[in-house]
């Protein structure tokens, strides 16, 4: 048995073939990728319980050295990002990230990612790895995406995630990033948080971003273009066992989202060799659009009026963003972004 699996590229379309069997490869890379986490948690508590304490000395002094790194650019190693477990990646479902406005790199960028989905799968396959185009279309233009800070603690990982581009999410690092006067910075925010992750259902498109005005402060502090992007096919990866608001599952997993600063959805897909179920996304397409930017002056102390007037501008564009481009990757007309 044959299958055909094709990826169009940003600049080209490219098509590859290849049997069950490797597309069963393509996917252990994918859950490989997808694991580095316990991985390297793994490495470091196997390190304490064989009692190598030197090592441990070792690397706990560098962490002390290190601790201000992820809020102060991180540490990108390009190299990292051209591994080709990502071309793999990218192909499983695949990953296309599609522009729709020139983005001059004279000046920085707050590009907000919507929605989070159970992964945000899209945001790392475009903006952390080197196989969807993202410096060929946006010559210039260095991506950072802001994880949440937890990640940066965790031994070992920390040096993972720095390598492919990923830094805090914090106040200090973002604005670390919009404050290159040279520019050329991009930060990338995925917007609605773990709260979104939690709806992150499939035909899901409600956004969680109508109290969520602290990006826009920061772009207005900074002096940084706001650039909306919307990933089509970001809730369709994954299934979530039913969590309405108001059930017992989602209380638990609200006031643990409050304790621990992310969220836990408990989800499902496929298995790697077969397809009933597993923890393997769904090969489902990703279609990342770039909007428009909306250009900002810089204003060190805006008013609440201000920023209130410039989250309705930045949701208006974030809607034509998606009514503009919806029909071309399955939307219904008459399905719409709701804000929450």
């Amino acid at each position: 048995m044959r299958l055909s699996l094709c990826s169009m590229g940003v600049t080209s379309a490219v098509c590859t073939t290849g049997d069950v069997g490797q597309l069963d490869w393509i996917a252990l890379q994918t859950l490989t990728a997808s694991c580095v986490t316990p991985c390297c948690a793994g490495i470091f508590l196997m390190l304490i319980l064989g009692r190598n304490w030197v090592v441990v000395a070792l690397y706990v002094g560098w962490l002390y050295l290190d601790w201000d790194t992820p809020q102060s650019g991180g540490r990108r190693l390009e190299w990292v990002g051209n591994w080709t477990v990502w071309r793999h990646f990218r192909d499983y479902f695949p990953i296309h990230i599609i522009k729709t406005a020139d983005l001059d790199p004279k000046y920085n960028y707050l590009l907000g990612f919507h929605p989070h989905g159970v992964l945000s799968t899209g945001a790392f396959g475009n903006f952390c790895t080197n196989y969807t185009g993202f410096k060929e279309l946006f010559p210039g233009l260095k991506p950072y995406l802001h994880s949440i800070p937890l990640w940066f603690k965790c031994p070992f990982f920390r040096e993972s995630v720095m390598a492919v581009g990923s830094v805090s999410a914090s106040k200090k690092s973002v604005t670390h990033v919009l404050d290159n006067e040279k520019g050329g910075n991009a930060a990338v925010i995925v917007i609605g948080g773990g709260e979104e992750a939690l709806n992150a259902h499939p035909g899901n498109l409600s956004l969680n971003i109508l109290k969520r005005k602290g990006f826009i402060k920061v772009a207005l502090k900074c002096g940084a273009h706001l650039v909306p992007v919307y990933s089509f096919g970001e809730n369709e990866l994954f299934h979530q066992v039913p969590n309405p608001k108001g059930s017992l599952l989602r209380t638990v997993q609200e006031k643990l989202l409050k304790i621990m600063g992310f969220s836990i959805p408990l989800f499902h897909a496929r298995g790697i060799f077969q397809y009933s179920f597993g923890l393997m996304p769904y090969r489902k397409p990703i279609n990342t659009v770039v909007g428009k930017p909306i250009i900002i002056v810089k204003n060190e102390n805006p008013t609440v009026e201000e920023i209130e007037q410039l989250h309705k501008k930045y949701l208006e564009e974030l809607q034509s963003l998606f009514e503009e481009h919806k029909g071309k990757f399955g939307i219904p007309e008459h399905d719409t972004l709701i804000f929450t």
